[in-house]
């Protein structure tokens, strides 16, 4: 039976359809460029307007991203960021803000930091969902259920790819708000195939009502506008990391990176056609 209970995730997402427009999700990875200037990028986020923040957790093989974020992962991990790391930014960030915050990691760091204690670091820090992007069928189960006895939502990714049997298995599982890749591939600012993911959008909303993200290869106002105009959320990574590692050069980085998001995020009050 669906998963429909109505946390911090699926809320905020909700909230915004709510109001006529959709959810933005913006990608950072912890660490990168210093733990201090993550936690100032995450508050600007969230003093912008971000719905959700997606916090990754620095990997030395990144197999599901492409360069920008493998370059990201790559500083972070030379800055001695890792699991525990991240976590503590979430805790520093929860200090002040409520935006809800999805962890995003690969299997590794988490079975080496070791399951049991990741979750339970995790929800005392005040994460509300976990997004493995290389854990599938038993070992996805296994950390969705530890993480989810502490009140953390797994986040289920699906492709264009996905048959209809697992793409219905996955809705079942599924928490918080489904994410949708926009088309294969790794992630990076290689445009999403709009007809794609509104075909996919379409195929998920037959086994589930909870919201549906969409993500990879969303990088301009433009593209999140599009996606709004089917789907509850957009989500934003490489622009978002490739501007970060850019504007670090700037003396005024932090408020070079407010104009930069404020322009990403579309204003509108456009009415959602719905579904």
């Amino acid at each position: 039976m669906e998963k429909t209970s109505d946390n911090a995730l699926e809320s905020a997402i909700r909230l915004k359809r709510r109001k006529g427009t959709g959810a933005f999700i913006p990608f950072i990875t912890a660490g990168d460029p210093s733990f201090e200037i993550s936690l100032e990028i995450m508050k600007v986020l969230a003093e912008k307007g971000a719905d959700v923040i997606e916090l990754g957790v620095p990997f030395s093989d990144p197999v599901a991203d492409g360069t920008v974020i493998q370059a990201s992962s790559a500083r972070a991990l030379a800055n001695g960021v890792n699991f525990k790391t991240a976590i503590e930014l979430v805790k520093r960030f929860r200090e002040l803000y409520s935006t809800p915050i999805v962890i995003f990691s690969y299997v590794n760091p988490i079975l080496r930091f070791g399951l049991e204690e990741a979750a339970k670091i995790s929800a005392e820090a005040g994460a509300n969902g976990i997004l493995i992007t290389d854990a599938v069928d038993e070992e996805a189960k296994m950390i969705g259920k530890a993480f989810s006895k502490y009140g953390i939502s797994r986040i289920s990714l699906v492709a264009p790819t996905t048959s209809e049997s697992r793409l219905r298995q996955i809705c079942s599982d599924a928490e918080g708000f489904i994410y949708a890749i926009a088309r294969t591939g790794v992630t990076g600012e290689k445009e999403a195939k709009m007809e794609e993911a509104k075909a996919l959008v379409k195929r998920i909303r037959q086994f589930t009502q909870l919201p549906v993200a969409v993500g990879f290869g969303i990088s301009l106002s433009e593209h999140i506008l599009e996606v709004w105009r089917f789907a509850d959320a957009a989500v934003v990574g490489s622009a978002i990391v490739k501007t970060i590692d850019e504007l670090t050069k700037d003396t005024d980085f932090l408020e070079n990176f407010r104009n930069y998001i404020q322009g990403l995020i579309p204003q509108t009050a456009e009415t959602w056609p719905g579904r």
